[in-house]
């Protein structure tokens, strides 16, 4: 049955009752005399009056990439299938407007944000910490909720995990589950791989974490590693450049926003030199990277929508703790490992969300 269909039966259906008592009183008034006619009810019953319309909130999403990224599209999807859940439809109850600003660049963020804050939403949502810190510098009282950052109390966007203060909360990636698995993933695709090179944005304190963390399980996979600073896109080639004359190694590319800027350049160089490489995004395995374990983005953006539903609903960012997606994901190229003549193999393809031709 169409749902149009159960909707007009329902209609029916709720209306039948209602009728049926006014048709029995009707016809066994007609058959009494004046003297046995009931007495009037005292007060007429009220008119039925109209609910007034369902009043439409406002969302402003702020994230980086430009409208012909296809992930920058998938990650609004996410948050808007995870609100749709909730019951909010962009269009009936939720008016949704996203703005899109160039990754890296910084000063289009800031004046982005400002933009989309002084429309006055009810909310706004930020995908990653410049985004989320541009929003928290422009939103004033409006509430934020953030997706997709790394250790944010240590990046000062909360004042802790579990009691955020302020106006901005959302689902951060504060504990290092899957940078001890990096080194294991790669080594298990390319055995032959000894030393690893760590890219990182020497300005991201999150870094820190993640290299630590790396270094201590290193060794005993047999894997020495390195982390190179990528101030720039010329120091990034240059680095990888001197790294790969040296055989036998690999890359392990973090999270932070110099990394998913630099994208297209780090994939095209690890294709180069032939480095198996391995990224903390699905994104970078979609452009043509190896292989990606990291946290279920579409069970962070769920997570986010939830928030977004709860605020909405009267709840305050200061008392929703931050939270972490449970679970994590391992994206393998299968195109890019024929390239650089590695095989998967059944254990590890049984282990893959998703193997992309």
């Amino acid at each position: 049955m169409q749902r149009r269909e159960l909707m007009v039966l329902l209609g029916n259906a709720a209306v039948m009752p209602l009728l049926a008592p006014l048709t029995a009183f009707g016809q066994e008034a007609n058959d009494q005399t004046p003297d046995q006619m009931p007495a009037p009810p005292t007060e007429l019953p009220s008119p039925e009056v109209p609910l007034p319309p369902e009043r439409v909130r406002r969302l402003g999403v702020l994230t980086s990439g430009d409208r012909h990224d296809r992930d920058a599209l998938a990650r609004l999807d996410a948050l808007q299938d995870g609100l749709a859940a909730k019951g909010w439809t962009h269009g009936r109850n939720l008016q949704i407007e996203a703005r899109l600003s160039a990754a890296g660049d910084d000063r289009g963020m800031t004046q982005t944000a400002k933009d989309l804050a002084g429309q006055s939403p009810d909310i706004l949502v930020a995908v990653d910490r410049v985004s989320a810190e541009a929003l928290a510098a422009a939103a004033g009282n409006i509430p934020v909720v953030f997706v997709n950052v790394v250790d944010p109390a240590g990046v000062g966007l909360v004042k802790s995990l579990e009691q955020p203060g302020g106006n901005i909360t959302g689902v951060g990636r504060s504990e290092y589950g899957a940078s001890i698995s990096w080194p294991e993933m790669l080594k298990l695709i390319a055995p032959n791989v000894m030393r690893v090179a760590i890219i990182r944005d020497p300005d991201a304190t999150t870094d820190h974490g993640q290299i630590a963390a790396i270094s201590d399980v290193a060794p005993a996979l047999g894997i020495e590693a390195f982390a190179l600073d990528a101030d720039s896109l010329r120091d990034l080639e240059r680095a990888i450049t001197g790294f790969s004359r040296t055989p036998n190694g690999g890359l392990i590319v973090t999270i932070p926003e110099s990394s998913s800027r630099d994208r297209s350049t780090i994939v095209r160089l690890a294709a180069r030199f032939k480095l198996p490489a391995i990224y903390a995004d699905r994104q970078f395995v979609t452009s043509g990277g190896l292989m990606s374990y990291g946290p279920d983005q579409k069970a962070e953006y769920r997570l986010a929508a939830d928030y977004v539903d709860r605020i909405l609903k009267g709840d305050k960012p200061a008392d929703l703790p931050v939270q972490t997606a449970s679970g994590y994901q391992l994206v393998i190229n299968r195109k890019t490992a024929r390239a650089l003549g590695l095989n998967i193999s059944p254990t590890l393809s049984a282990r893959a969300s998703e193997l992309i031709s």
